[in-house]
């Protein structure tokens, strides 16, 4: 099957990309050269036995047909972005853990992925909220870890090799060997400034690999975006749950939002250490003191068991328990936008 893609906009149509700089409260971030990360997973690597059964239960990491069957009630209203000038903080779910963040007068993508399918899954099963062709000109990307349906490389082929890119520690070479010639390689805690915007690297609960032998060979983290306002983003990548969100509060207090992973949480047994269910999200964004969240990583790519609308209707009912209000919950449809 030919994927289909969105044109790419004229070369004319792109503005120079700022210029960064380095945070000077943190080590200089550079090239990392550590050969393994493993000594920062929060949880074992599953093992023999854990593959082996998975292997038994045929299916475990899809959805049956009776799961499926939700799929054309997915929340999808794919629209025009909303303006944003340079004191607006507006954000837009492209679907998954891609977001166009509007901040500080810079348009960012997180883990940027436009691709109809990604390796080893199934196609999309719904369209990608934003049209390649209408989003403005890309002043920053980060990215969270190296795994396929987060670092895709046709959508970055799109870009300018020009437009600065804020990478986990180990994985700038992956980028400059695509001849990026502004890769931003960050450890956990380094940070960078572009353009006003201040781009923190913070922990999370995952892992890394790409390939058969490459096996923790680079970091994963989230990010911490802070506006010239004092502003602030928590975009959480892909994470289980964990301590690490209460100290990235404790060094990050006043977070005005996260954006956080609700899905692909199912079975448990497999997927608890490094994916958050939907109960564990919420507790995340109290961890954090996060005021409000947005759930991504869902509706998106069938890449678990539970129904296609189980992380929504799970991730409201956890909300309201905790008896905040209900307008902090941004639970957006794919292509949604909301204005901070």
């Amino acid at each position: 099957m030919t994927q289909q893609r969105d044109p790419v906009p004229a070369p004319a149509a792109l503005a120079p990309a700022p210029a960064a700089t380095t945070r000077p409260k943190e080590p200089a971030p550079g090239r990392h050269r550590r050969r393994s990360y493993r000594d920062r997973l929060t949880a074992p690597l599953p093992g023999v036995r854990a593959v082996t059964r998975l292997a038994r239960e045929a299916g475990a990491l899809r959805p049956g047909t009776e799961a499926r069957r939700d799929v054309p009630l997915l929340p999808c209203a794919p629209a025009p972005l909303p303006p944003a000038g340079p004191g607006v903080l507006a954000l837009t779910w492209a679907g998954h853990a891609s977001w166009i963040l509007r901040i500080g007068g810079l348009t960012v993508l997180t883990d940027p992925v436009w691709s109809h399918r990604i390796l080893g899954t199934p196609p999309r099963v719904t369209p990608v909220g934003v049209p390649w062709a209408s989003l403005p000109p890309v002043d920053a990307v980060v990215i969270s870890h190296n795994h396929y349906d987060h670092l895709d490389a046709p959508t970055l082929r799109r870009l300018p090799r020009t437009t600065p890119v804020l990478v986990p520690a180990g994985l700038g070479r992956w980028f400059r060997r695509r001849r990026f010639t502004r890769v931003h390689e960050l450890d956990w805690w380094q940070g960078r400034e572009i353009g006003g915007v201040t781009f923190d690297f913070v922990p999370a609960h995952h892992w890394s690999r790409r390939g058969l032998l490459d096996t923790c060979r680079t970091l994963w983290g989230g990010w911490v975006l802070t506006d010239p306002q004092g502003r602030k983003v928590h975009f959480a990548g892909d994470t289980g749950y964990g301590h690490w969100f209460t100290e990235i509060g404790r060094r990050h207090p006043g977070i005005d939002l996260t954006l956080m992973p609700i899905g692909a949480y199912a079975p448990r047994w497999w997927l608890r250490d490094v994916h958050c269910d939907p109960e564990e999200a919420v507790a995340a964004c109290a961890d954090l003191g996060a005021r409000r969240m947005a759930p991504m990583h869902w509706a998106t790519f069938l890449l678990s068991a539970e129904p296609v609308l189980e992380p929504l209707t799970r991730v409201r009912a956890a909300w309201a328990r905790t008896g905040r209000p209900r307008e902090d919950l941004w639970d957006l449809p794919v292509g949604g936008s909301r204005t901070l």
